[in-house]
């Protein structure tokens, strides 16, 4: 049977390469891509179980995490992180004018935040309008001499607008992590290189996060991220997520880590251990 895996669409856009690149990599069954609009509803559709997998980025070299993924890996926790794969990011600027004739620029906030400083020195009075995707943004600007996009440049090749300026990105080392997402627990295995979960503390007293982090270090294991994000609750309450680097050591972090967690955590939340890829799709 088809495996459907949901993405952020439209077609075209860097989670389309980066979903056809997991799916390849974890050798789904006919894989039918479903495209969504928005980062909230990819994941609603697992959540949901109006498909079987659905691959979101979740942290950019950049920008870093991108806090909608995170966000909702914490609102569902059924959701388990299968495997991860870190695609380079390259920008370019397409229109149907020139450079001289733009005065909107369109494009995911990642992909604009991504090119801040380009585009402060070549286009400093267009206007910046934010779009739920590189692709969107691609399909809004088609036919307009006035608008270009922000977005990859094979979205050039396939719309019939131009590419007038290509790397744009600030960084060249740009990437983004995108990780594919099921409803079933991965057990731990040998080619895991990440092992990914947060928390959420008891109190915010003093102390209190280095506590819970001594908990990792007391197992010598090495944290590659740790990253904060508002409970929603109250102000001053926080939500940690955290990645250990296991470098092929093969442990259940889960089963380690709640002993030692839970005097100091009020919620704990396991994503999985898995595997993370790199591979240069452009």
């Amino acid at each position: 049977m088809p495996t459907q895996v949901a993405y952020l669409g439209p077609k075209g856009t860097y989670a389309e390469q980066a979903a056809c690149a997991l799916a390849k990599l974890e050798k789904l069954s006919q894989p039918m891509f479903i495209p969504c609009s928005g980062l909230r509803s990819v994941v609603e559709h697992l959540a949901n179980k109006d498909c079987e997998a659905a691959v979101v980025p979740i942290e950019n070299s950049v920008e870093g995490g991108v806090t909608t993924t995170l966000d909702s890996l914490w609102t569902y926790p059924h959701l388990f992180i299968q495997s991860a794969l870190v695609l380079p990011i390259n920008h370019a600027l397409i229109s149907s004018g020139s450079m001289d004739e733009i005065s909107e620029v369109l494009s995911h906030p990642q992909a604009l935040a991504q090119c801040t400083e380009w585009l402060r020195s070549n286009l400093p009075n267009a206007v910046q309008l934010p779009t739920n995707s590189t692709s969107e943004a691609v399909r809004m600007v088609v036919g307009s001499k006035f608008r270009a996009a922000i977005a990859s440049r094979e979205s050039a090749e396939t719309t019939g607008v131009k590419k007038i300026a290509y790397p744009i990105n600030d960084v060249p080392g740009n990437c983004t992590r995108f990780v594919l997402l099921k409803r079933q627990k991965v057990e731990t295995c040998e080619t895991a290189d990440l092992a990914s979960f947060a928390f959420s503390l008891h109190s915010n007293t003093p102390g209190a996060l280095l506590k819970a982090l001594k908990c990792i270090a007391d197992l010598g294991l090495n944290m590659s991220r740790i990253e904060s994000r508002p409970s929603k609750r109250e102000l001053g309450e926080y939500i940690f997520f955290v990645d250990i680097d296991l470098k092929n050591k093969v442990i259940d972090i889960e089963k380690k880590l709640s002993p030692l967690l839970k005097p100091y955590c009020e919620n704990i939340i396991y994503f999985g251990s898995y595997k993370n890829s790199k591979v240069n799709l452009l």
